[in-house]
């Protein structure tokens, strides 16, 4: 149950930066899909993949709350590093800084996709040894 309450925190804290963050963001884009449009959509997803950790543990649950929390890791890295035009309707969200609430989500994401994929190994072997039994 800690590892489940761990993951779900750290998805939360992801999605309580990024709702924070968004309307900042989305005044760059106020007509388009926008920064802070697309920080809601993670902070959505987060939201849900954590409460769906915390209320099952199931395989499928860690295994949703690993991709979403790796995925907003990656992005997060990458676009502090990595100039990456626009594409398509999605902005370019380039910001060569660090500053606290982005580093609290970066924390967060890499925490959670390192408990999610504990708990993913975790859940399988509990599920193969009740097959067994």
């Amino acid at each position: 149950m800690t590892l489940r309450i761990l993951t779900a925190a750290a998805l939360f804290i992801d999605a309580g930066v990024h709702i924070h963050l968004a309307p900042g963001y989305q005044a760059a884009s106020p007509g388009g899909i926008g920064q802070g449009n697309l920080f809601l959509l993670e902070s959505a997803v987060a939201v849900l993949a954590g409460l769906w950790v915390l209320l099952r543990g199931s395989r499928a649950a860690y295994a949703a709350a690993f991709v979403v929390a790796l995925s907003a890791f990656i992005c997060v890295v990458a676009y502090r590093y990595v100039d990456i035009p626009a594409i398509g309707p999605f902005p370019a969200m380039y910001e060569p800084v660090w500053y606290f609430e982005k580093s609290l989500s970066a924390v967060a994401e890499g925490a959670g996709a390192i408990l999610a994929a504990v708990g993913f190994a975790r859940a399988g072997r509990r599920s193969a040894s009740t097959a067994q039994s």
